[in-house]
């Protein structure tokens, strides 16, 4: 047996004990929840053990990054359909000095496109639609041929960014939507970047476009279809999709949700609202760790859609990208380097979001914060991999005494 090893289940056995003795868990704040606990018997599972121990050395590296200025946000962990870690740390309001919870609702950013992912699977299911149906057999004005449903989604359409195209052509000061930007492009008529299946290019046009077509299919505004076909079944009752519909200028606050700031020195600044916010379907779902979860079991469990559909949603769509390279699916990219892991990060106007599902392991990483500047994401890749040494495990019996 290595010294590693050995160490190892010293740590765990000292913390099992310490634990045993003290008769119950220390925690910083309520918001600090572990379904697992520790038996009172002088017989512990070995299981709950090593969930204890994470759950700590969780909390352990999170405080350690929000005292150092760089993670103000709220962190879940599960394991095998169990939450294992669930905290937030730091303000949801800077100047008020009001704390986030595990239920602060945040903007999720490119987060958002596996909810437009699922809502047109939702309709595939109930026959409303194919994946090789035709974009214009939907949206028949818009000006580009030879696009596919399933390019959309796998982000192999070619075409050019819309945010360039609205940064050009509208007055900012104006909120814009999804039918306006489908409108400059049949103006303006920008090159493609690609032919249709050419190659993997990721571009949220795609994603304002598949929002598009559920509205024009379900007769319903994207915001109200997810609410009724994917919120609401899930009892994600914190979540929802921001959307600018009916206003005519640009609020200096972003009116729903927890506020994203960005530093200026040492000073946190709110950010405001902006008219790029009225568009759907590449961002503006606003949810909690505690309703990701949620989303996450219905995922393992096929809730929404069929686990044949799911499977498809997981397969890399562009067989011929470099080996390097991860891959996307279904508003999920594919890890190339892990068995079996998608995950989805974004960022957005005072927000940086991440979520990790490690499908093999039964391993879920959901990580929200409202400022702009964050920490690496190697440090979640670090954790999902489990990649915690002996004298981290130590370090947790310190923290126990």
């Amino acid at each position: 047996m290595t010294k590693r090893s050995i160490l190892i289940i010293f740590g765990l056995a000292v913390i099992g004990v310490v634990i045993l003795i003290s008769g119950n868990e220390k925690t910083e704040n309520n918001n600090f929840k572990m379904t697992n606990k520790v038996s009172d018997s002088l017989y512990y599972n070995v299981q709950e053990i090593c969930n204890t121990s994470k759950a700590y050395r969780l909390d352990s590296i999170f405080n350690r990054y929000n005292k150092r200025g760089i993670f103000n946000g709220a962190v879940l962990y599960g394991e095998r359909g169990n939450i294992i870690f669930n905290k937030a740390y730091g303000f949801s309001n800077f100047r008020k000095k009001e704390l986030l919870t595990t239920t602060s609702s945040f903007q999720l950013a490119s987060v958002s496109k596996m909810f437009t992912a699922m809502a047109i699977m939702i309709l595939i299911e109930k026959d409303k639609l194919s994946y090789d149906d035709s974009l214009t057999k939907y949206i028949p004005e818009f000006p580009y041929s030879g696009i596919t449903i399933r390019q959309l989604l796998q982000h192999r359409t070619g075409l050019p960014r819309y945010m360039s195209l609205t940064d050009k052509h509208w007055d900012i000061n104006k909120p814009i939507n999804n039918k306006d930007v489908i409108q400059l492009f049949v103006e303006y008529k920008p090159e493609r970047y690609y032919r249709p299946d050419e190659c993997f290019h990721y571009c949220n046009t795609n994603y304002i476009l598949l929002a598009s077509i559920v509205e024009r299919i379900s007769k319903k505004f994207f915001d109200v279809f997810v609410k009724e076909n994917i919120f609401d079944p899930l009892s994600m009752d914190n979540s929802f999709v921001y959307n600018l519909r009916g206003d005519t200028a640009i609020s200096y606050r972003v009116q729903a949700g927890t506020p994203g700031y960005r530093s200026r020195g040492w000073r946190m600044i709110e950010v405001g609202d902006y008219y790029l916010n009225g568009v759907m379907g590449d961002k503006g779902v606003y949810s909690t760790v505690e309703d990701l979860f949620k989303f996450n079991q219905a995922l393992d469990s096929g809730a929404l859609v069929s686990t044949s559909s799911l499977k498809e949603a997981f397969n890399p769509g562009s067989p011929q990208l470099n080996s390097q390279k991860d891959n996307y699916g279904f508003g999920w990219r594919i890890k190339t380097k892990m068995d079996s892991t998608a995950y989805h990060f974004g960022w957005w106007k005072g927000f940086r979001t991440y979520y990790i599902r490690d499908m093999k392991n039964e391993r879920v990483l959901i990580a929200l914060t409202n400022t702009h500047n964050g920490i690496s994401s190697k440090v979640f890749w670090d954790i999902i991999q489990e990649n915690l040494d002996s004298d981290e495990l130590l370090e947790v019996y310190h923290q126990l005494e």
